[in-house]
């Protein structure tokens, strides 16, 4: 049957339509867009009074399986996910095996066919089991469904073999998603500075981060080839990366909820949910994630979700593992930190968290509400207030610095491939 979704006030990169629209979908496309289409007998939804955007896509995530299913899994991630609003994600390979070969991803696929919650894609390793040695096999992972290499968790740090990732991915057609850490220097728990040494906690230095963006854009530069950025959270490298723009040099990058939305005060609690990687910075780096968001320096929101189980977050500070999850509260955190404070526009958080996505991954049928294009359709309370109950969290994990805040703006329906993914209880 197919499904109408009735006075859509349909939201684009260019803003709030100034009049409500129908959405007709059929076979997991959008059909028609018009003033007004009649009910016949599709399954209708009624969006008056709220607001209707692109699925949200998010080009990092952690999904844990396969091998840490007591984490999270595909199932309870993409439930997750759906109810954050997202209709597309991309799971990170640092599972247990990694995903670097077809296999592993033949696996992954099958399962998410299974789930059809909503749409994974896999991303694939960089190098062998991410040991940062020996390149994987780029096509095969390509042709296996792919569409993006990491070593998330790690960088590439051997600038030889990162030279040649980036040259092969060229030859493929692959994104390459690299994450800005040298090892070298980042054998802390917290960023580096007065509040780490208050705290007695070692410190990891921001230069840990900015020292591999550098590198990463001079790569790029030299090969003509082009390189995406995960989670930047310092000041240093969104005035690298707004350089390097400048200059004509392909590169794109993304920032979290959590680096926009909290600093290293956070740590102060010793919550083990503040701590991530790369660890939460300054006021100051906070306040050029947000500009780097406002002038496009910065092109994307991602979750970076990353489950751990309570008994692991338990542990000590310095022992504890890194990451929160971030699927169920990346929109409100958006809408509260950006949109309610006049750094982005609902429109400029379309572009950030569906439009721009789409196009660095290459998703040519996703992103926008548009005739034609795929039915990923996300209808949101724009005005409702709600707190982050950790009852009501849908992950299969609980970790989250957020549990207890009130943010705003709710996902009611979430429509996936044309199908109802999510829907908010009445």
């Amino acid at each position: 049957m197919a499904l109408l979704i009735k006075n859509a006030n349909i939201v684009t990169s260019k803003g709030i339509a100034k009049e409500c629209q129908d959405i007709l979908i059929e076979k997991g496309i959008i059909e028609k867009i018009l003033s007004k289409i009649s009910e016949g007998d599709h399954k209708v939804i009624d969006a008056k009074g709220k607001l209707v955007l692109p699925g949200l896509i998010d080009l990092h995530c952690h999904l844990r399986e396969p091998g840490q299913e007591h984490k999270e899994t595909i199932e309870s991630g993409s439930k997750s996910a759906a109810k954050g609003g997202f209709t597309t994600i991309f799971c990170m390979p640092n599972t247990k095996p990694v995903i670097d070969n077809a296999k592993i991803i033949e696996g992954i696929l099958k399962e998410v066919k299974r789930v059809g919650l909503v749409n994974v894609i896999p991303v694939g390793a960089v190098t062998k089991g991410q040991n940062g040695e020996e390149l994987t096999d780029i096509f095969e992972l390509k042709e296996a469904g792919c569409l993006a290499l990491s070593d998330d968790g790690k960088s590439v740090s051997n600038g030889q073999l990162m030279r040649h990732a980036l040259e092969y991915a060229k030859m493929v057609n692959i994104l390459v998603m690299e994450h800005c850490e040298d090892p070298t220097l980042s054998q802390g728990v917290m960023n580096e500075g007065s509040c780490s040494t208050f705290l007695g906690l070692k410190g990891i230095p921001d230069i840990s981060e900015s020292i591999i963006v550098s590198r990463d854009i001079e790569l790029v530069r030299y090969l003509k080839t082009k390189i995406h950025f995960s989670h930047i959270s310092s000041a240093r490298s969104v005035e690298l990366i707004r350089v390097a723009k400048a200059q004509g040099i392909e590169v794109t990058a993304e920032a979290c909820p959590h680096h926009f939305s909290l600093t290293e005060n956070a740590v102060e609690s010793f919550d083990t949910n503040t701590k991530v990687n790369p660890p939460l910075k300054t006021q100051a780096d906070v306040d050029a994630i947000k500009q780097g968001l406002k002038d496009g320096t910065i092109d994307c929101i991602t979750t970076d979700h990353a489950p751990h189980t309570a008994e692991e977050k338990e542990l000590e500070f310095d022992r504890a593992p890194v990451g929160m999850i971030g699927f169920e509260t990346a929109l409100g955190l958006a809408i509260k930190e950006l949109v309610e404070t006049k750094i982005l526009t609902w429109g400029k958080l379309v572009e950030r968290m569906a439009v721009s996505p789409a196009r660095i991954s290459g998703l040519t049928t996703k992103g926008e509400i548009v005739e034609g294009k795929d039915a990923d359709i996300v209808i949101v309370d724009s005005d409702k207030v709600w707190v982050f109950d950790k009852s009501e969290i849908v992950s299969k994990s609980k970790n989250s610095p957020f549990i207890g805040k009130t943010l705003k703006g709710c996902v009611e329906t979430t429509i996936c491939g044309g199908k109802v993914s999510y829907q908010a209880k009445q």
